[in-house]
């Protein structure tokens, strides 16, 4: 926690109790390998000012995979983007490169939606 960071302390718990340990219940997801993924490729241009971006939903992992996910992605598409939220957002129309490249990976990837 840092020092400014008051949201993460509200509805906090205070004990006087000495072996009294705070849960945050905010744990670590462990990440499923590559095989038991099942990824969904999306092509999205909702509150995005009418530019097309790329979805990648349904990863199971910590963030920290899913920023190397995502790193490798925009790296591959030439191309930026974040990872945030469960979900990787590539800028452009990039669903059939992004599937090939998920695929090669080793994950079970298919493009969604329309």
């Amino acid at each position: 926690m840092g020092n400014n960071d008051w949201k993460s302390r509200l509805n906090v718990v205070y004990s006087t109790n000495p072996d009294f340990v705070y849960d945050t219940g905010e744990s670590e997801t462990e990440t499923l390998p590559p095989q038991q993924q099942e990824l969904r490729v999306w092509l999205d241009r909702r509150q995005r000012a009418g530019k097309q971006v790329t979805l990648v939903r349904g990863f199971v992992g910590s963030n920290d995979d899913l920023k190397e996910l995502a790193a490798l992605l925009k790296n591959r598409c030439g191309t930026g983007g974040s990872a945030k939220e469960g979900e990787i957002i590539i800028q452009g129309d990039f669903r059939d490169r992004v599937v090939d490249i998920l695929v090669k990976a080793g994950y079970k990837a298919k493009k969604a939606g329309g």
